[in-house]
C-alpha cells in the first residue's frame, strides 16, 4: 500500500469536449471524481494524496476557462472543506499564491487552519505550482540564508534542497497516477518524483472510478521499488528465472 499517492487529474476538457459541452463542465465532472479518490484513499488508509489541481502554466489557457476553474476553485472551498474536516482529512496548497485573488487566498488559509490537527489523510492541492518554480523557491530560500550568514554553501546538499521543496514534512510520493493518456508527469514535483512508480491510463478523469485506483495500486504492490539497488540488496534475487 503507498502512503503517499500523487495524481495528475488530465482529460477534464477531452471529457467534456467528447460529449459536445463546455470544457468547464468537464471540470465539474472533475471534481466529483475528486471527491471519489479522496474517499478511495481513506477506505484503504493511504496517509498523503497530492493532487495537481491547477499548474503555473495553466494561466495562459482562455481567459473564460480559467475564471470559470477559479469559480469552481472558490466553491469547492466554500463546500468541501467542512466536510473535509469532519472526516480527518488535513489540507495543504502548494503553489505561488501570488497569482489568485485576495478572497481565494483567505479561502486556502482558512481551510489550512481548520483542517491543521486532522492526521488520517493529507490532502495537499497543487495549484499555480510548478516543479520548477518549486526548486527555484527552495534554491533562493537557500542562497538567502547564505546571504544572511545562516549558511555555509559547504553545507548546501541534497538534503538541504529537499527540506525546502513544497511536501519536505511528508513521505515522498510512492505512486504516481496520470489520466487522459499522456505519458509525461508536465512539471509536476519533479524534485518528489525521483523514485516515485508511475503509472498511467488513457482513461479521463471524470471516468475514473475505485476499480481504476484499485488497479494502480494492484500494479504497485507486484513492483520491486530498488531505490538503485539490486534486487538481492532489497531481498530479491538477480538471478533469471527458469
Amino acid at each position: 500500500m503507498p502512503r503517499h499517492l500523487a495524481v495528475i487529474m488530465d482529460g477534464n476538457g477531452r471529457w467534456a469536449q467528447g460529449r459536445r459541452r463546455p470544457r468547464i463542465i468537464g471540470h465539474r465532472a472533475g471534481a466529483r471524481a475528486v471527491n471519489l479518490c479522496i474517499d478511495f484513499c481513506l477506505d484503504k488508509g493511504v496517509e498523503a494524496l497530492t493532487l495537481f489541481a491547477f499548474s503555473s502554466e495553466n494561466w495562459d489557457r482562455p481567459a473564460d476557462e480559467v475564471g470559470g476553474l477559479m469559480k469552481l476553485f472558490t466553491g469547492a472551498l466554500e463546500r468541501e472543506v467542512d466536510e473535509l474536516d469532519r472526516r480527518g482529512v488535513q489540507v495543504r496548497f502548494i503553489g505561488d499564491r501570488s497569482r489568485f485573488t485576495d478572497a481565494i487566498r483567505n479561502r486556502m488559509a482558512h481551510a489550512e487552519t481548520r483542517t491543521r490537527g486532522n492526521r488520517r489523510l493529507v490532502l495537499t492541492i497543487a495549484a499555480s505550482y510548478g516543479g520548477r518554480w518549486d526548486i527555484a523557491q527552495a534554491a533562493r530560500s537557500l542562497a538567502e540564508d547564505v546571504a544572511a550568514g545562516r549558511l555555509d554553501p559547504a553545507a548546501i546538499d541534497e538534503a538541504a534542497l529537499a527540506s525546502r521543496v513544497a511536501l519536505a514534512d511528508l513521505p515522498a510520493p510512492d505512486l504516481f497516477i496520470r489520466t487522459g493518456g499522456e505519458l509525461r508527469i508536465s512539471n509536476f514535483l519533479l524534485w518528489q518524483l525521483a523514485y516515485t512508480e508511475l503509472w498511467f491510463t488513457d482513461l479521463l478523469w471524470p471516468d475514473v472510478d475505485a476499480a481504476t485506483l484499485q488497479a494502480a495500486l494492484d500494479d504497485f504492490a507486484r513492483r520491486e521499488r530498488r531505490f538503485g539497488l539490486t534486487s538481492a540488496q532489497v531481498g530479491g534475487t538477480d538471478e533469471m528465472p527458469e
